[in-house]
Order: structure tokens, then C-alpha cells, then sequence
């Protein structure tokens, strides 16, 4: 059953068994306090007199006391006294693991910086002298000036804002600060819509067989979220885009790419909060030219998680991408548009899928009792546009459309504008209860009408929409993205000696300290600083065993650096670990041998140090092959005129 508790700690409910003894209600209690004497704990039924101590009711059930499902108990006790100030002033300054124990859940959640910096500020709105109504000085303030709430209805309509931001409800909901306790407590609840095992009232035999009112979920009425986690997704680059299409442009086969970036505040949207992405990686996956094969789960992310976290700003997991790009049969350069008003924007596949991810990646939150609440994670589809060009598009689901999948009550259906309900199931080993389901909408007469939603409605219903844009003045924190992308077999391969034919031809082995640093090796260093600064490029080496993890931490954090380019000494950090010396002995001796004195033919000119071994080595083939043809012979051997991974060549 369920009882309500009381105390200057604040509101409490606690599930228990009628028949359990009054010490297990004593010990939950207990978990809600810090520094109480036991001894001095008292239970009560009114706010004021008629108590009784816990130690006089030892050994006695919650049912023999006369409690039921939904009473309310008072409860009061007093603190525990130290025995000296010393004491006092040690356990200030230096906590201990018990008193962390005593902490609640919530209080002990490490927030993401974005959410850190909102908390810090006040949101408020400032609105400058209105010129017909305010009558007051230049340093006064009236309804008509004063600061408006980062949640109020009329900004937010006046500016197009459909959804508040995250911190924008939650100052909207978090009741003002006062001298009640119930002030502190967490002001969002997650959603539930599964059947609670075991039931409060302990009245019957567990779900599937039995249920009661108690524990059954109430009816859901399907709603339009007034929040959204994220505001808006940022992409760092074009290049980004670029890089994750062109497997599409080469194969014609969907992609699909976990979005690597981090939060930041977004000043468009009052307390708002932006996604920005800084690359794409991609999972191992089987494409298709209507859609893809995705193993989940991701053996990898840990791992990718883990090298997020050294770059010089973390980065995280914030979101997925995905390609749904089919070309028109007349002219091949333009796309159907296949996402508008009249057929869908989500799948119901595509919807489920994206309340599973938000299910697997909530949000730490200091407002939610279980220390979790939402989830930022934002899906994101490269699709065609109404003039058939390429565009992002970017959505989030609704919590109510993860709780529903969470509770197994929802799937996909052959239309992809339609959610299908699924059927009550009452099988031990399959139990699936579903309430009743409603949504809302206008009628012809514009009359809002309430109708079931089973057995399916409309994938509309669990959809947020996320705006998206690229920055006008881009300052992405890598600056290269021409590295092979990881899982393209066949199409973009990545091998370590990739590597080293490249950074031997950036002359890498030969740079060294900036200390000792010759006169002109400025440009040198930026190069092979742009070729390291690649988030493909990082991943790919944390591979090949050539680095500690701590090598790849410094490797991560020198690639990110913002002066990176500017300043001659960021590369220092890298060039002195262990992990870059193994490297570059081995780029060494993969490296063929530079010719010292003359180029090929017998010429004198003297060798510029800064042509690639590939080209001198090209230029030897063809006097050979010119030379076994005679003098009248013809070689089919040419020097390419252009910049490519082969010569090196500018254009």
C-alpha cells in the first residue's frame, strides 16, 4: 500500500506491505534525512499533538496501527549534536561517504555544462522604455518595461517559438522559493505507463494476474509536448554534410551516422539550448536503396564516448543522421520529394526508433527524483527538398512516445504516417496492458474532438520539430575531414600505411620541437597540424595499438586546440609522446629512399626537399619505360598534372 509521509524534510510516498513492521517504514524514512537522532523520531496522524514514538511501536505491523492505502503520518525528530566545534569544522570541510550516502539521488547528478550555466542565469527577458506608456524617469521601471519570464506565452508567439525551451518549463513549474520544504523537491516526474509490479495495495496477486486501479496506468490522452529538450541542431562545417553524402553519391545506398558534438546555450530561443555537430561517425552497417541494416547494439561507443570526452571541449553523442534520398527516373541530379504535408515527415518506424534511442540515452537531471529525465538526443534525415535539393531535416519524439514504447504499447504499421496500438496481452511471459488511448483534433466546424486512438493514429502526434542551420562564420573544432571515414569497405578503406605514405610526405619525421624549430618550418608544422586535426583520423589511430590510451588523449586534445594553427608550439604536447615516436620510426623505414644529389636522368638541378618521394619515383618509371622503347618508343606512363593523393602535385 501506499503511505504519505511528512516532515521538515519535505513530502514523501512510500510503497510498502500492510503487514510489514513499523521499523521498514522507520528505515525509508531515514533515507529521506541527514544527521537525525533515531531515538528521537515520532509518528503522528495530525500536524500537532498525538505523537508517538517509533521505539514504543518496535514490533508492531502498519496494518495493526490502522493505516491504509493513501494515509497521511506526520513525522518529526530532532538533529544529533556534535560533541566538539573541531568536529564541526572538520565535517565541513571535508564530507564523508555517509553523509554522501544520506544525499538524494538527485543531489548527487553531475549535470552537463549547458544545463550548469542555465541554472545560473535568471532568463529574464529585458524589454526596453515603451514611449506611450511608461510615464516614470530613466532609471525607473513599470508593467510595461519590467523583464519579462523566459516562459511567457506573448514573446513566444510574437517571435514564432512553438515549443519552450528546457529550463525555460522548468522555471515555469518550480514553485518559487520559500521557507517549505516541498520548494526543494524535484519538480518533474518521468512518464510511466507500464502496470506497477508489485501493487501498492498488496491486495491481490501480481500482474498478469491481477490488477486494480491502484496500479494500472490511467487512460493517455496524446497531447502536443509544450517543451523540447533541444532547441536547435547546429552542423560545425558544410564539409561535414559533404563528407557523410558522397558515400551516397558514389553507391546510391542509404548511410547512416552517429552525431558527434556537444550542448551549448542558443540565444533565439529564451533559456534555449543547441546541438552542435563537430563530425559524423559512422557504425558498421548494410546499406540499401530504400533503406539499411543497423546492428545494435554499438560495440564501439564506449569507446567513442571515451575519446569524445579528451577532446580539448568534450564532445558526446547528439544524435544520428540518416540519408532518404531517392533520384527522380528523368533526371538523376534531383531527388523525390518524398516528406511533405501529405504523407509523413517520421516514419512510425522511424518514430519508434528515435523513442528507443531517447530511451537509451536520457538526461542527467537535478529535477527529476530519479536523477533522470528526458532525453537530448535529436534525429536528424537528409532528405529532398520541394525543389529536389538535399536538405537536414531534425526532430525529436515526445515523452509520452517513449513511455508508450517503453510499455511495448506501440509498433509500426505499412502506412508510415500511422502508429498502430497493439493488443492487450495477458501471457505470463509477454504481459502487455494498454489503456485507453485518445488523441484530440479540429473537426470541419473547428470544434476540437477527442477520439480513440486504437487501433492506431497518427505518427504526428509523437513528434517535436528542431530547427537546423549551419553558423555564418564557421570555426569547427577539426579542421580537416579528408581522412578515409571509418566502415565503407570497399569504398573508403583505412590502412595505417595510408598514413605514413602521408605524413612522410608531409615530411612529419623531421619535425620536431619548436624550440628546435628551423627558420621557415612554420609552414610545414600547420600542414601536418590540418592533416592530424581530423576526428576520422583520431578514431582510426586509437586502432592500430600505436597509442596508450593516454597518448590518444593528447592526440585528441592537440588535434582540437582552437590556436592550433597559430600557434607554432600545440603540436609539442604530441610530438614528445611515445606513441608518435613509434609512429614515426616506422614511417621512416616504410619510407623508400629520397635520391641526394641529382634528380632522375642525371641532372644536376638541385632536389627540392619539399617534392614528394611519389613524384621522383614516377618520373624514374618513365625514363625506364623510355629507355627499354628506344628512342622511337612510345610509354604509356604519364606525370599527372593535378593534385591528388598520388603525386602530391599543386594544381
Amino acid at each position: 500500500m501506499l503511505i504519505r509521509v511528512r516532515s521538515k524534510d519535505g513530502n514523501f510516498r512510500f510503497e510498502i506491505q500492510p503487514t510489514a513492521d513499523i521499523s521498514e517504514l522507520l528505515a525509508k524514512i531515514l533515507e529521506t534525512t541527514s544527521d537525525a537522532d533515531l531515538s528521537s523520531f515520532t509518528i503522528s496522524n495530525q500536524p500537532r499533538g498525538n505523537e508517538a514514538k517509533f521505539a514504543d511501536l518496535k514490533g508492531r505491523s502498519l496494518k495493526n496501527l490502522g493505516l491504509n492505502h493513501g494515509d497521511l503520518v506526520f513525522i518529526g525528530y530532532q538533529t544529533k549534536q556534535s560533541s566538539s566545534g573541531t568536529n564541526d569544522a572538520v565535517s565541513e570541510e571535508q564530507p564523508t561517504p555517509a553523509a554522501d550516502a544520506t544525499k538524494r539521488p538527485w543531489e548527487l547528478v553531475i549535470e552537463d555544462p549547458v544545463d550548469t550555466y542555465w541554472r545560473g542565469q535568471s532568463g529574464m527577458l529585458p524589454r526596453g522604455r515603451d514611449a506611450r506608456f511608461c510615464k516614470h524617469g530613466a532609471n525607473g521601471m513599470c508593467d510595461y518595461c519590467m523583464p519579462l519570464e523566459p516562459y511567457d506565452a506573448a514573446y513566444h508567439k510574437e517571435h514564432s517559438v512553438k515549443h519552450l525551451s528546457y529550463h525555460a518549463y522548468l522555471r515555469k513549474i518550480t514553485p518559487k522559493p520559500s521557507a517549505s520544504a516541498a520548494s526543494t523537491l524535484p519538480p518533474l516526474t518521468p512518464l510511466s505507463y507500464k502496470v506497477k509490479v508489485p501493487c501498492p495495495t498488496g491486495g491481490h496477486a501480481q500482474w498478469p494476474a491481477g490488477i486494480c486501479t491502484a496500479c494500472q496506468p490511467s487512460a493517455i490522452t496524446l497531447a502536443s509536448q509544450p517543451f523540447r529538450m533541444v532547441d536547435h541542431l547546429e552542423i560545425a562545417s558544410t564539409d561535414i554534410i559533404e563528407r557523410f553524402l558522397q558515400a551516397w553519391r558514389n553507391t546510391g545506398l542509404q548511410r547512416f551516422g552517429w552525431l558527434v558534438g556537444r550542448y551549448e546555450p542558443y540565444d533565439k530561443v529564451p533559456m534555449g539550448v543547441k546541438a552542435v555537430v563537430e563530425a559524423i561517425h559512422e557504425p558498421p552497417q548494410e546499406g540499401e536503396l530504400d533503406g539499411l541494416t543497423l546492428g545494435l547494439p554499438w560495440e564501439d561507443e564506449d569507446r567513442i564516448r571515451e575519446l569524445g570526452k579528451a577532446v580539448s571541449t568534450p564532445l558526446t553523442i547528439v544524435g544520428y543522421i540518416f540519408t532518404d534520398l531517392d533520384p527522380t527516373p528523368d533526371d538523376r541530379t534531383k531527388n523525390v520529394y518524398k516528406r511533405h504535408p501529405g504523407s509523413f515527415y517520421l516514419s512510425s518506424l522511424e518514430a519508434i526508433f528515435a523513442a528507443t534511442m531517447q530511451k537509451n540515452n536520457p538526461t542527467a537531471s537535478r529535477s527529476s527524483p530519479t536523477g533522470q529525465f528526458a532525453s537530448r538526443l535529436v534525429t536528424a534525415v537528409l532528405t529532398a527538398t520541394e525543389d529536389s535539393q538535399v536538405d537536414v531535416s531534425a526532430y525529436q519524439v515526445s515523452e509520452q512516445a517513449v513511455a508508450m514504447v517503453e510499455a511495448d504499447m506501440i509498433e509500426a504499421s505499412v502506412d508510415p504516417g500511422i502508429v498502430r496500438v497493439k493488443e492487450e496481452d495477458r501471457s505470463q511471459d509477454s504481459a502487455r496492458y494498454v489503456p485507453d488511448v485518445f488523441f484530440t483534433f479540429k473537426n470541419e466546424y473547428g470544434l476540437e474532438v477527442k477520439k480513440s486512438a486504437k487501433p492506431s493514429f497518427p505518427v504526428e502526434y509523437l513528434m517535436l520539430n528542431v530547427t537546423h542551420g549551419f553558423p555564418q562564420n564557421p570555426s569547427p573544432i577539426f579542421h580537416s575531414t579528408r581522412f578515409k571515414i571509418e566502415n565503407r569497405p570497399g569504398l573508403e578503406d583505412q590502412r595505417v600505411e595510408q598514413v605514413m605514405s602521408t605524413l612522410a610526405s608531409l615530411d612529419a619525421p623531421n619535425i620536431h620541437d619548436s624550440r628546435t624549430a628551423k627558420p621557415g618550418e612554420m609552414q610545414k608544422r600547420n600542414e601536418l597540424a590540418t592533416y592530424l586535426s581530423d576526428w576520422h583520423l583520431a578514431t582510426f589511430l586509437g586502432t592500430t595499438q600505436l597509442f596508450s590510451p593516454d597518448d590518444m588523449k593528447v592526440l585528441l586534445q592537440t588535434a582540437s586546440q582552437p590556436d592550433l594553427l597559430e600557434n607554432p608550439s600545440s603540436l609539442d604536447p604530441l610530438l614528445a609522446t611515445e606513441g608518435w615516436h613509434t609512429l614515426m620510426t616506422f614511417t621512416r623505414e616504410s619510407a623508400p629512399a629520397r635520391p641526394s644529389s641529382s634528380a632522375p636522368g642525371g641532372s644536376s638541378v638541385q632536389i627540392d626537399e619539399d617534392i614528394p618521394q611519389e613524384v621522383f619515383d614516377q618520373i624514374a618509371a618513365e625514363e625506364a619505360a623510355r629507355g627499354a622503347a628506344g628512342p622511337s618508343g612510345d610509354s604509356d606512363l604519364r606525370i599527372c598534372p593535378h593534385y591528388c593523393d598520388v603525386c602530391g602535385l599543386p594544381l
